[in-house]
């Protein structure tokens, strides 16, 4: 079998009025081929394997604005009850085509003859019934909804599959027979590579009947024995019809099903009875990244962009790759010369020859491109690997597309505010002071809302109130969210107002209902924040928790603040706000009162996210009122956690409230204190940054003294402590630290420290010079 299809003779697969083309799902020699054939034989009919309920729309694949890659989708129209569809019930499923997909260039070439082009497949409306519970279904949907063709592919495997697994990967098989060990190599010798010679198309027939005949019937073949009558349902229907010359192109792997001679009555047995479900086919854009393998796409293919290149580059394709690759990196300021790329397509060519390859391979470019362009460096491969092998792109479809109105809406937005979708990371940097990256600032926003991710806040390089800086990457499967969200409304601001009032009245907790405020805020939803700020002040009001009152006023003072840079009226959210600071004051002290260790570490999150918030809204009132509160707390320490104690006095320090400080951490670092309390205290004290170890000779000498005079066995324990606070300082930090350490010197000598004439210096040493590495001074 090995030298099977290179001496097999070309021609037409029978001499009747239907032609069978087996294929790969995408392949650029498949491809290639197959115009080639069907120019040949010339039908007035071609059926491609694929859901028939997409035959209305065929007709757009010849439109000019129709630009591959691109997917037939089929969605169900209807959400679950009471609003769009969750992820989870989800209906929906692609068939994805690129320029080098053989059914493509079938479309493309059908359209062009004037030949009537149909789908043979079982309907979706089939195909998106969840399948039999006791049988796998073997239709090749991929995990991420991508539609049937993967069983051919043979891109699963490296090698052979076992006999029963033969269904699932045949050209494995076949590659095992023929002495490769990797399906993807031996069909692009035999197939993808080759550019004269005859038609392929009866060796991969002779084939795949060999296999079948080798395959035992099972239960779980039963979604594939449907297609199949299906498929040979559509063939007898086009010849009643009066078509003389039918081609059908289809999976390699049903080619012997629909040579076979299987009764009408056989076949309508099969599809009696079928469960089927409601549901609307579109076009939308796909993008090289999903026809790879590694997208979990089951038809997928390794290297979409040398396929694409394949196909439109037949002549001299190696040169041209290695020239391409070479421009790529020369834009990097990588210097590469046109010697470069001479000797990397010589050592392209060696190398397929001593390997017996018909052409030099992606494995062969690869490495010729590592080896001489980018002379063994490993960064420059993965760019062309990124930029090339991928080669990721995305498709586009044409304005008259069926679409429902949110889609729509959404296009002429990005058409007004100039943003195009694109498949590859974009950083958008925008200046809220500008009326336009306002806009844009609020349709992304929007679109988070709708859980359309287009955008994702990025942290912004300027700093100051006005700027946001968002990467925005398209992804196909926006466009089933956005058919999702369509039940919410039919524009984006309408949608999203609409899905922001059922999130209030749905959320359970008083943070969740300050984030959707906050959200409301920054996508500029007039008409929804009335419903939001009654729903948030009704639950603020009742909500007697003061760690969730804490968690809820960050939230609000950030969309207090900002709020008038975006133009948005804030007068409600500043009334809730402002109950909410005095409440929290005067809950805080009962509700820090006996703590456990991860109560208090807990509550630490939520002081320090208050006192940020408070100092960032700015209002005196306010600021006073809350450190008034944290006085209060350390005027009791007995009843206060440590982590606490040190970290208000930390606050309260660094707003000038307290001149005592050293005397504080005295008696907190004590020899009457628990080790446990006094290295608590301390992580407090320094979890705002260690500049003040840096500035406060005192301080140092203080928490330097303290960690001396621990017992060995107490030390272990406060161990893990300080060097979780110490490793969250700044390497500068560090550094600082160490260093005043190393000019003071030793702390002088008391009853609990050893005086240094009791030090034995040499056996000290190894310590010493650990403790300053753990504090960042000395060598790295």
């Amino acid at each position: 079998m090995a030298g099977l299809l290179p001496r097999l003779p070309g021609g037409v697969l029978t001499a009747g009025r239907v032609e069978v083309f087996g294929i790969r799902h995408h392949g650029p020699g498949s491809a290639r081929a197959l115009r080639g054939a069907l120019e040949e034989y010339g039908p007035d009919a071609v059926l491609i394997e694929g859901p028939p309920e997409a035959d209305g729309i065929v007709e757009l694949a010849g439109d000019p604005g129709m630009v591959p890659p691109v997917a037939l989708l089929a969605y169900s129209p209807a959400g679950p009850s009471g609003g769009a569809a969750e992820k989870g019930d989800r209906k929906a499923a692609f068939w994805p085509f690129a320029e080098f997909s053989p059914e493509w260039q079938a479309i493309r070439y059908g359209l062009a003859a004037g030949a009537a082009v149909r789908f043979c497949d079982l309907p979706a409306a089939q195909q998106l019934v969840p399948p039999e519970p006791d049988g796998a279904d073997p239709s090749g949907t991929g995990p991420d909804g991508t539609g049937p063709g993967g069983e051919e592919s043979g891109d699963e495997a490296a090698g052979a599959a076992p006999p029963e697994d033969i269904r699932l990967d045949p050209l494995g098989t076949l590659a095992k027979a023929a002495g490769y060990d990797d399906a993807e190599r031996w069909w692009d010798d035999v197939v993808e590579h080759r550019h004269e010679g005859p038609s392929p198309f009866p060796a991969i027939a002779e084939a795949m009947a060999e296999l079948r005949e080798r395959v035992e019937p099972s239960r779980a073949d039963r979604r594939e024995e449907q297609r199949e009558a299906h498929m040979r349902r559509t063939v007898r229907r086009a010849l009643k019809e009066g078509f003389e010359r039918v081609a059908v192109v289809c999976g390699a792997w049903h080619v012997p099903a629909l040579r076979a001679k299987v009764p009408a009555t056989h076949d309508d047995r099969t599809l009696r009875g079928l469960p089927k479900t409601k549901v609307a086919m579109t076009w939308v854009p796909w993008t090289h990244g999903r026809l790879a393998g590694r997208s979990g796409y089951g038809a997928g293919v390794r290297s979409p962009g040398w396929y694409h290149h394949l196909f439109a580059a037949p002549d001299r394709p190696v040169e041209r790759w290695l020239a391409a690759a070479a421009r790529l990196l020369r834009e990097e300021d990588l210097h590469v010369s046109s010697a470069h790329v001479i000797e990397a397509v010589r050592l392209a060519e060696a190398l397929a020859a001593l390997r017996g390859r018909p052409l030099a391979g992606l494995d062969e470019v690869t490495e010729a491109t590592r080896a001489v362009l980018c002379e063994g460096a490993e960064a420059p491969v993965e760019l062309i690997r990124e930029r090339m092998v991928v080669g990721e792109r995305l498709g586009a479809v044409p304005d008259r597309t069926p679409m429902v109105p949110l889609q729509r809406d959404l296009q002429a937005e990005q058409r007004r505010l100039r943003l195009r979708p694109s498949a590859l990371g974009k950083e958008q940097d925008l200046d809220l002071r500008k009326p336009t990256d306002l806009e844009r600032s609020r349709l992304l926003h929007r679109l988070r809302l709708l859980d359309v991710d287009w955008g994702v806040p990025a942290e912004s390089r300027s700093k100051g109130t006005f700027r946001e800086t968002w990467t925005l990457v398209w992804r196909p499967e926006f466009d089933v969210e956005l058919i999702e969200a369509s039940a919410w409304g039919t524009t984006v601001r309408d949608a999203t107002a609409a899905r922001a009032e059922a999130m209030a009245s749905g959320a359970r907790t008083l943070p969740e209902l300050t984030s959707v405020a906050e959200r409301c805020l920054l996508a500029d939803l007039g008409d929804a924040l009335p419903t939001v700020m009654r729903a948030l002040a009704d639950r603020a009001a009742l909500d007697t928790d003061v760690a969730h009152l804490m968690a809820a006023l960050p939230a609000l003072v950030r969309a207090l603040r900002y709020g008038d840079v975006r133009g948005t009226a804030t007068g409600p959210l500043r009334t809730v706000v402002d109950g909410l600071v005095v409440r929290v004051c005067v809950g805080l002290p009962p509700a820090v009162s006996g703590l456990d260790d991860d109560a208090a570490r807990d509550f630490l999150g939520h002081v320090d996210s208050v006192h940020g918030a408070l100092a960032l809204l700015a209002d005196e009132s306010h600021l006073e009122r809350w450190r008034a509160a944290l006085t209060a707390l350390i005027a009791r320490p007995e009843t206060l956690h440590g982590l606490l104690e040190g970290r208000v006095t930390r606050l309260l320090l660094d707003a000038g409230r307290l001149d005592d400080v050293p005397a504080r951490m005295a008696r907190a670092v004590s020899v009457g204190a628990a080790p446990a309390r006094a290295a608590a205290w301390v992580e407090g004290f320094l979890s705002g940054g260690g500049l003040v170890l840096v500035h406060d000779e005192e301080l140092l000498r203080l928490v330097d003294g303290w960690i001396a005079g621990l017992p060995a066995d107490a030390f272990t324990d406060v161990l893990p402590l300080l060097r979780r606070t110490f490793g969250a300082y700044a390497a500068a930090e560090r550094r600082a630290i160490g260093e005043r350490v190393r000019r003071a010197g030793a702390a002088p000598a008391g009853p609990s420290r050893p005086s240094g004439d009791d030090l034995d210096g040499k056996r000290a040493a190894p310590a010493v010079a650990t403790a300053l590495r753990v504090l960042g001074w000395g060598a790295p």
